[in-house]
């Protein structure tokens, strides 16, 4: 019922910045929150910002600064604006959503993943 298309991922230098955009479509009641997960090869998944349906924000540590999440209500998308980039940057970032969609008993919505290289 729900489908969610990342883009914006891509190569970058050190120091470069790139855009993340999550696009949420389908039977959307409410959206809770919308975030950006991050794994690199042979590491686990990790939380690495959140916005909530009252605008609030939370990042992970490691990108406190240089990272922003983003929304445009009216278009269901999220957006990470990623800044001062660094090799360790450098995973598939997943879009994910909690919300209440019509006809499901599901909460949690993945997007595909899109690929960030922080490379020089």
């Amino acid at each position: 019922q729900v489908q969610l298309v990342e883009s914006g991922g891509g190569l970058a230098q050190p120091g470069g910045s790139l855009r993340l955009s999550c696009a949420a479509s389908g039977s959307i009641a409410r959206i809770n929150a919308m975030g950006w997960y991050r794994q690199a090869p042979e590491k686990q998944r990790e939380l690495v910002a959140i916005i909530v349906s009252g605008g609030g924000t939370n990042y992970a540590d490691s990108v406190k600064g240089r990272f922003t999440i983003s929304r445009d209500n009216a278009k269901n998308t999220v957006f990470l604006q990623m800044n001062s980039l660094k090799p360790e940057d450098t995973a598939v970032y997943y879009c994910n959503l909690n919300a209440l969609v019509w006809g499901s008993n599901r909460s949690d919505y993945w997007g595909q993943g899109t690929q960030v290289t922080v490379s020089s």
